[in-house]
């Protein structure tokens, strides 16, 4: 499915006030997961508190040990330090790398910012490597941006 047919799922699904917000990013994964064939892990890592840590609080796909992640280690506590995007297209050449698992190939993490502060990132593994381009970018960021409406309320 294209990234622009999946947009108005995405929102309807972030936009449901009656479910929490933990629920919708799981539905968010899960629909990523499941519909973009390169999407083999899906999650969302949030700040924990003023702790130097991110914790995961929704994902589809595999269960992780990685459920907290110190700043600056592996891909996601980099991200969490340099409020940079970090596309990794082969896995095995990154030295701070946190394998999740032996399938994965490449990575690729988006921050989310409310109110300019990086507060979180969208984490996703793919089995492919090379799998994310630009465009995967420009639509993970775009998905941020949603979730970050729902934050911002």
């Amino acid at each position: 499915m294209s990234f622009e047919n999946l947009k108005p799922e995405i929102e309807k699904i972030l936009t449901q006030e009656n479910l929490d917000l933990n629920h919708r990013l799981t539905e968010v994964c899960d629909l990523l997961q499941t519909k973009v064939e390169t999407y083999d892990w899906v999650g969302f890592y949030f700040k924990n508190g003023d702790k130097r840590e991110l914790i995961l609080k929704a994902f589809a796909g595999e269960p992780t040990d990685h459920t907290i992640i110190p700043f600056g280690k592996g891909i996601c506590g980099q991200v969490a330090e340099s409020n940079q995007n970090f596309v990794v297209d082969d896995v095995s050449a990154q030295d701070n790398y946190i394998a999740c698992s032996i399938n994965v190939k490449s990575e690729v993490v988006i921050p989310l910012f409310v109110n300019g502060e990086n507060i979180g990132q969208i984490d996703i593994d793919s089995h492919t490597k090379k799998a994310f381009s630009q465009e995967d970018e420009d639509f993970l960021t775009w998905i941020n941006a949603q979730v970050s409406k729902q934050l911002e309320v």
